[in-house]
């Protein structure tokens, strides 16, 4: 991949090198409290817009200020999270239907056409990536709904961006990065729809790159995007 950046791709790659997905291991204290604050603002536990105040998530985690002070942090530069100057830390308000209307727009016109780009230059390591990063694994891994809701919001934001390193356009990638268009887009609705039917559309681009078929790779993609807006778009008529 072009210039410095980290790759996505090997950075997932399951570490025995196989086919098999790849499990997220907290490497640090600071990197389990970052899940598990993440975690409350998936499942709204910390509503969109509300103060997060340190001194309280210091009883309820019983942890130190400063891993929590650095997960606030990470969920900051992820969007998630503001801070504001003599005021602190809040949940960052949820996103108008307006501005989901404007990020599904986007995606629609940047994403199926990288897929079908992905497709055309997949790898068999690309692919073995990309298969750990769909999230399939965590059917009928018995994790409940609240568990397995946040881990697949994570996952899916990197399904995505494999997608985007492997269709070789940067601009592009980095443009819905800025975006944090997923996170923002599951605060949205807590649901196992959300998870279960968007895990057959992950099969069905798995299929598509497994079979370097680009045009099917594209509709694949579309289909994904269109029927996840639908799922989704509920969430404003609540």
């Amino acid at each position: 991949m072009r210039g410095s950046k980290p790759n996505v791709i090997s950075r997932y790659l399951p570490e025995d090198g196989g086919s098999g997905p790849a499990v997220h291991r907290a490497a640090s204290l600071s990197e389990e409290v970052y899940d598990a604050i993440f975690a409350r603002l998936m499942a709204l536990k910390i509503p969109p817009g509300a103060r997060i105040t340190v001194d309280n998530l210091v009883r309820e985690l019983a942890v130190s200020q400063t891993p929590i002070r650095e997960a606030l942090g990470r969920l900051e530069g992820e969007g998630l999270v503001i801070k504001t100057h003599l005021v602190g830390y809040s949940a960052a308000p949820q996103i108008t239907r307006a501005r989901f209307e404007e990020l599904y727009d986007l995606r629609l016109l940047l994403e199926p056409e990288m897929a079908g780009r992905a497709a055309a230059a997949m790898t068999d390591e690309a692919l073995s990536a990309l298969t750990g990063a769909a999230g399939v694994n965590l059917r009928g891994a018995g994790a409940d709904e609240r568990a397995r809701y946040p881990q697949f919001a994570r996952q899916d934001a990197v399904f995505h961006d494999m997608i985007l390193e492997v269709g070789g356009n940067e601009l592009v990638r980095e443009t819905l990065a800025h975006q944090h268009t997923h996170f923002h887009i599951f605060r949205l609705m807590f649901h196992a729809l959300v998870t279960e039917e968007a895990l057959d559309e992950h099969e069905a681009l798995l299929a598509a790159f497994a079979a370097r078929d680009v045009e099917a790779a594209r509709v694949a993609m579309r289909v994904h995007l269109e029927r996840s807006r639908e799922r989704l778009s509920p969430a404003f008529d609540l």
